[in-house]
């Protein structure tokens, strides 16, 4: 998934699911299977349930995304 091919869209953490993935509710209602970028991962940046995301969602596949920004 590169990340020119990602439609980017904004949402909330309603559930944190088991091996680093995110379950993500945009603000148009469809629900998102999410995992954390890598650049985020190696900064240590940490997502709890709650958080407003920004997520990254690929055209091919839009129930799978990559979480690239959490809003403060």
């Amino acid at each position: 998934m590169a990340k020119e091919d990602l439609i980017l869209g904004q949402g909330r953490v309603t559930k944190v699911l088991a091996g680093g993935f995110y379950e993500v509710e945009t603000e148009s209602g469809h629900i998102i299977m999410a995992r954390i970028s890598g650049r985020m991962r190696s900064n240590n940046i940490r997502i709890v349930l709650g958080d407003y995301v920004t997520v990254g969602v690929s055209m091919h596949d839009p129930t799978k995304g990559l979480i690239t920004y959490r809003a403060k």
